[in-house]
């Protein structure tokens, strides 16, 4: 099972330093990590320098399982896909990067599979361009999915999603990781989400990591306090799911 594990990472565009002295324990593959933080923290930037889209210094360490250059995935929040493609023609240029264009059979069946899970099968041949946001999502999700990538990044892929769409798509993820023992780093906004499916989470502020290990232990009225600028507390409420409640929505200081 493939493991990640990042060591004095830093980020830069040109001579300016975005992310600094970024050091994680070892991710594991089989769950999802959750990578918080307030806007312009350096999430999006962290997730380009592991994907090796962003230049900077240290080391992203893969287990030695690792199939190489085509273990990690990257799936940006906006991907800019061709608005004339159709779905399927736009998954399948994803499934066949790097491969040639010779299409077999079993990646027909593969594209088949994963419309069928994240269930947009029924958008198949429908162009891109006339496909709402949270749809287009989606459709991204296919995209880095039929690589199957060994390290997935998404960055904020349930941002354009309904609730019930969200919940959904993040308990299919949980399932996948763990059925396929990939390793998934999520970039989320709700911490409730992060609390309810994510084993590990990591705080990033300013282009530092301030916290990071068990969500339970790493999201706590104190982090949220000093990085969000809320007063709010970790709660258990149904089946003894941690919650969030904040107590005062006025930003402290």
């Amino acid at each position: 099972m493939v493991s990640l594990a990042l060591k004095d990472v830093g980020a830069t565009y040109g001579r300016r330093v975005v992310l600094s002295d970024i050091n994680t324990g070892v991710l594991k593959g089989g769950q999802l990590t959750a990578v918080i933080g307030p806007n312009a923290a350096g999430k999006s930037t962290l997730f380009k320098r592991i994907a090796g889209l962003a230049a900077g210094p240290g080391l992203v360490h893969l287990s030695d399982t690792a199939k190489g250059s085509e273990a990690i995935c990257y799936m940006p929040q906006d991907t800019g896909a061709n608005a004339v493609l159709t779905v399927y023609e736009s998954v399948l240029l994803s499934a066949k990067q790097g491969s040639g264009w010779k299409v077999k059979d079993g990646e027909l069946q593969e594209i088949d599979r994963v419309l069928a899970a994240l269930k947009i099968n029924e958008l198949a041949f429908r162009g891109l361009g006339e496909l709402s946001g949270g749809q287009r999502q989606l459709v991204s999700i296919a995209q880095a999915l039929v690589r199957k990538p060994e390290v997935l990044l998404m960055d904020e892929p349930t941002s354009a999603l309904d609730l019930f769409r969200q919940i959904e798509v993040l308990g299919f993820m949980k399932r996948l990781a763990t059925q396929s023992g990939m390793a998934v780093l999520i970039a989320l906004h709700d911490l409730n989400h992060a609390l309810r499916y994510c084993e590990d989470t990591i705080v990033i502020s300013d282009g530092s990591v301030v916290a990071s290990g068990p969500t339970h232990a790493v999201v706590t009225a104190d982090m949220l306090k000093s990085v969000y600028r809320v007063e709010a507390r970790v709660e258990a409420c149904s089946r003894g799911r941690p919650v969030i409640i904040v107590d005062d929505s006025i930003a402290l200081g």
